[in-house]
């Protein structure tokens, strides 16, 4: 059965070995080595996740089964102070991908956004991610196209996407 618990400053080498599993198979064919490195680094250091977690910017959950974890999520209720649920981050480790986990996953976040008075799931998606079809499949639409400057020249190429709750 799948689980969802609050993940801790202790947690966050599971985050970041999750991180450092899925993002070179998720976006090695779409960002450079340079790039996919630089990210990782800049969302994933110890001092950015600590500020994360510790200020709530994000709320931090482990997916686990049993007691092997397979991914983890960010989100942030009432984003932009609107009814909104905001997936900042999903990842589940790739032997999970296929198996219907990551459609539980999404359910598990509805229940939390739905506790918080949602309205809808957002999330932003690389333009040239897989992972589009997936929540393409499950309810979500494209509403808008984003280039995000991140620093050091290079930029996110990302569709904001939501699904009505």
């Amino acid at each position: 059965m799948i689980k969802i618990t609050d993940a801790s400053i202790e947690d966050i080498t599971k985050i970041q070995n999750i991180a450092h599993t899925t993002w070179p198979i998720t976006y090695g064919k779409i960002l450079s080595k340079e790039q996919l490195d630089y990210m990782l680094d800049l969302i994933y250091s110890d001092e950015a996740l600590i500020i994360q977690i510790e200020k709530k910017e994000q709320l931090f959950y482990l997916i686990s089964e049993d007691e092997t974890t397979l991914g983890f999520i960010g989100i942030e209720h009432h984003y932009k102070n609107e009814p909104l649920t905001r997936i900042h981050k999903i990842y589940l480790l790739p032997e999970t991908q296929g198996k219907g986990i990551g459609k539980k996953v999404i359910e598990e976040i509805k229940k939390l956004a739905l506790k918080n008075h949602s309205t809808a799931l957002s999330l932003n998606v690389n333009r040239f991610n897989s992972a589009l079809s997936f929540y393409t499949k499950i309810g979500f639409e494209i509403i808008d196209e984003v280039n995000i400057d991140i620093g050091n020249g290079y930029v996110m190429e990302d569709y904001v996407m939501e699904k009505k709750l």
